[in-house]
């Protein structure tokens, strides 16, 4: 009879399972698409810039020095640095949840039963004798040692552990994203403000060259070879130099604290290249074959390590639909007397008890759960997916950039060597009366504003430089 009682109780138990585990919401799945074209419509060397590390790719010194201070103390690289150890410590929890826990216990208490409750009227009617009946108010001393373990056996723990793990994989590849991205952006600030240098040296020539041309309209104009509208021209215009020259004077004090920002430290002079702006290598890049960006683009492979997280959590919440099996112990001394705690076996308690619970009726809460992550894993799936083409279409702009800047610079250079010409030419004809001051003006205002355009120009090229090398997946190794 107690046989059959048995088997009836596990075949309820059994029951219970099959419909707890056949009551799964369906729900929508998709598989990651990574799939890139074979080449950026380019030469299809497998060589990638983007392996290269930072110290042999930035070869200024004074440049080098400023990234290795911005890695010791820019402030979003050490939050950054902070989520790991936040995503290593939710590792340690996760692996923490798989082992029994154990612990102590040590109590002291009183306790009286109501006469007329079934405890009370049974210790009423033990001893009545004086000196033996049981008193009113009786202590309870317990000292002891207990576990508990839930049986990990749909792997509902392993898989959040294995998620977690994936979590702070993917927090590691963050921190090379913001390394990459940080190199990137001293990169940019320093070149800039080489740039701005070599603008400001143009304007101070160009002023002094005004004001030249100023002084010998003056002569002209005692001469009655010109006019006072001539003299004013000649100085409206050194004025507007001049004050160029002060808008160029802010945008270099704003670029150095900006690099002084991102190195963390307050505002100080930043050491650079004096001279020579123009005649600035730019770095050969081979950009590889787009397949290259799915190992070597940080973003991309946080991308995908957060996706194999979010499968693990769909995982983990299905298992939430399943019975838990957890065991729990105890071993230790209880007795009413503090004395009495040390005589053995009389004082000792034990117990083993296993347990299985499931959800049966109103699963509310656990389907929302496993439909919430089933979601969140569909936007782990097209964040991955949008990540790499983002990644293909960024290289692919830099380098129809880099083609077009070349192509820019050249025109831009020959522009400048006609204006420089034109210049000398405009001069010649109005000291010989053969040109009128308007065209002086205007030929030192074209030179002026092409000399300016190639060095923009030129500041373009060093950062598209920078940019393709960091869209490839360059400066954090």
């Amino acid at each position: 009879m107690k046989i059959r009682n048995i088997f009836a109780t596990l075949g309820m138990i059994g029951a219970c399972i099959m419909y707890a585990g056949c009551h799964i919401p369906q729900v929508a799945q998709k598989q990651e698409n990574k799939e890139v074209p074979e080449t950026y419509a380019v030469s299809q060397d497998t060589s990638n810039t983007g392996l290269v590390k930072w110290r042999d790719f930035f070869t200024d010194p004074n440049l080098a020095v400023l990234i290795d201070t911005a890695l010791k103390n820019n402030q979003e690289l050490n939050i950054t640095l902070q989520e790991i150890e936040i995503a290593r410590n939710e590792v340690r929890a996760k692996k923490g949840e798989l082992l029994p826990s154990v612990g102590y216990r040590a109590g002291i208490g009183i306790d009286k039963a109501g006469r007329y409750t079934s405890q009370g009227a049974g210790d009423a009617s033990t001893e009545m004798t004086p000196g033996k009946k049981v008193p009113d108010y009786l202590g309870d001393f317990i000292v002891g040692i207990n576990a508990n373990w839930e049986v990990d056996i749909w792997n509902k723990l392993h898989n959040a552990k294995d998620a977690e793990v994936g979590r702070y994989l993917s927090t590691i590849e963050g921190k090379n994203f913001v390394l990459s991205n940080l190199i990137a952006e001293i990169a940019n600030s320093y070149y800039e403000l080489v740039s701005l240098d070599y603008q400001l040296d143009i304007v101070k020539q160009n002023i002094a060259l005004q004001k030249n041309a100023l002084e010998i309209v003056k002569v002209q104009k005692q001469a009655a070879r010109a006019t006072e509208l001539a003299v004013q021209k000649f100085e409206a215009e050194v004025k507007s130099t001049q004050s160029r020259e002060f808008e160029i004077r802010q945008g270099i004090k704003e670029t150095e604290n900006r690099i002084n920002f991102l190195l963390a430290r307050y505002p100080q002079p930043i050491a650079r290249k004096e001279a020579g702006f123009m005649d600035l290598p730019l770095a050969a890049v081979s950009s590889g074959v787009p397949s290259q960006l799915l190992a070597n683009r940080p973003d991309i492979r946080q991308a995908e390590l957060e996706l194999a997280a979010s499968k693990l959590d769909v995982k983990v919440a299905r298992a939430q639909f399943y019975p838990s099996f957890d065991i729990s112990a105890m071993i230790g001394f209880n007795a009413f007397n503090p004395s009495y705690l040390v005589k053995f076996p009389e004082s000792l308690i034990t117990s083993l008890v296993g347990d299985l619970a499931g959800p049966l009726i109103n699963k509310n809460a656990i389907k929302a759960q496993y439909l919430t992550a089933n979601a969140k894993q569909l936007q782990a799936v097209y964040n991955y997916e949008r990540s790499i083409l983002s990644g293909y279409i960024e290289v692919a702009n830099q380098l129809s950039n880099i083609s077009n800047l070349q192509q820019t610079f050249d025109q831009k250079q020959e522009q400048v060597k006609m204006l420089n010409k034109s210049v000398e030419v405009s001069n010649a004809l109005y000291k010989a009366a053969r040109a009128d001051y308007l065209e002086v003006l205007t030929t030192q205002r074209d030179v002026l504003e092409a000399r300016l355009e190639l060095a923009e120009t030129k500041k373009n090229q060093l950062g598209a430089v920078v940019n393709i090398y960091k869209d490839l997946g360059g400066g954090w190794r």
